[in-house]
């Protein structure tokens, strides 16, 4: 019967205390976002299945298995498993402004996996685009605006890798080399891989199985096959990093899965998250929609993710619960009645007020106030209606005193 009354599998329903660090960080996102002039913009979580599989790939896990899709009418349609497709979807539909722009999401993913620590079937990301031609300066400005972001939610100390995946025209030579290089090594590869080499070869770069890295370390890297604009790129973009005072390290095994991305990518980790520690990534990207070709640059973070490393270092959710406030305790209908008025007096004023509603002991409205978290407590019955007066109770202390209710509200 218990089960009626949960979720689904890989779904969390996010409450108090816990949803008082969701809010800090969404607070402290659209605070960094601002200050870099980015918009915030909310895609609907259902599109059309073209738009995810043009711009993440036909080839890519989550377009192949993982994305929640299906076909009530003549279009195919799917949840989001990512921010990215249908930003840049609405951005294409803006003309001009639309390819010059700064927006950012907070909104919740959907991905059919096996759930697991940190990864659910519905997840939520806080992500950013910048579309604009290829910059290294501005893929330097979204790394170090995610360094800002990470640092601001608490999560000081995080390490950044970096890598590229090279200019369009690299990805024939690049695909060509690593399958030449990878040939001999076919039959050790896991099975996964060897589908790969012929369908998407950079994914066997960053296999997690440990006999297919020892043979990666074996072979040239991926941007060894790469022109020399391409490798000269992704060295400015590190000597502007580097110029901001943020150190990163160049991996070339890093490979970021989705087929949008050209030029420069990167992964950021966390020591508090133990041996599994990728935190977040980004990267630059061109997304082609109809006969457009959309280029940006940008990132997202999981909010359980990173709320796994938040615990870890322990920042948690009540840390930043709200005022407790005030809680009136009315005693007699009268007050009662009154007591509705200053209530309502103090919630203007923006202050948390709470109230038993209905008339109950006074013994019993304590013991409310006492599990509301309430700093204060206002008492008022007959007596002090009439002198015009409250008997105001510090939780806290333990202490009370008479104070006149002009004063009271006035300094609230």
């Amino acid at each position: 019967m218990a089960n009626e009354f949960q979720p689904l599998q890989g779904m969390s329903d996010i409450y108090a205390p816990e949803i008082y660090l969701w809010r800090m960080m969404e607070e402290r996102a659209r605070a960094v976002f601002n200050a870099y002039g980015y918009d915030e913009l909310r895609t609907p979580s259902l599109e059309k299945l073209s738009v995810f599989k043009r711009s993440i790939g036909d080839t890519t896990d989550v377009v192949k298995k993982e994305m929640y899709s299906f076909k009530p009418s003549k279009h195919e349609l799917a949840l989001r498993p990512e921010g990215t497709a249908g930003t840049i979807r609405h951005l294409a539909g803006r003309g001009e402004e639309g390819l010059n722009a700064r927006v950012f999401y907070i909104a919740p993913m959907f991905r059919y996996e096996r759930p697991q620590a940190g990864r659910k079937r519905q997840f939520h990301q806080v992500g950013v685009e910048a579309t604009g031609e290829a910059n290294p300066l501005a893929d330097a400005e979204c790394i170090a605006m995610q360094k800002n972001l990470l640092d601001a939610w608490g999560l000081t100390g995080s390490k950044i890798q970096i890598s590229t995946r090279g200019e369009p025209s690299d990805r024939k030579p690049v695909a060509e080399g690593l399958r030449a290089a990878l040939r001999p090594f076919e039959n050790e590869l896991c099975e996964d891989c060897q589908r790969r080499i012929d369908e998407n070869v950079l994914r066997v770069i960053d296999c997690k199985n440990e006999s297919c890295g020892k043979i990666v370390d074996q072979i040239p890297s991926a941007i060894e096959f790469m022109s020399p604009a391409s490798r000269d790129y992704l060295d400015q973009v590190v000597e502007a990093l580097s110029a901001m005072d943020i150190e990163v390290t160049v991996n070339p095994k890093l490979i970021r899965g989705l087929d949008y991305y050209v030029h420069t990518v990167w992964e950021i980790s966390h020591s508090a998250l133990g041996a599994q520690d990728a935190l977040a990534g980004g990267g630059r990207y061109e997304i082609a929609l109809g006969k457009k070709g959309i280029p940006g640059v940008g990132f997202a973070i999981g909010f359980e993710r990173a709320i796994m490393a938040l615990n870890a270092c322990g920042i948690t959710g009540e840390q930043f619960a709200p005022d407790g406030g005030i809680w009136l305790v009315s005693l007699g209908e009268a007050a009662l009645k009154e007591n509705m008025k200053l209530a309502r007096e103090l919630r203007a004023k923006g202050i948390r007020c709470g109230m038993e509603l209905e008339a109950k002991s006074m013994k019993a409205q304590m013991r409310k106030a006492s599990r509301s978290g309430a700093n204060t407590v206002v008492i008022r019955g007959d007596e002090e209606l009439e002198k015009g007066i409250a008997v105001v109770k510090d939780m806290a202390e333990g202490s009370q005193q008479e104070i006149s209710l002009e004063e009271f509200v006035r300094d609230a």
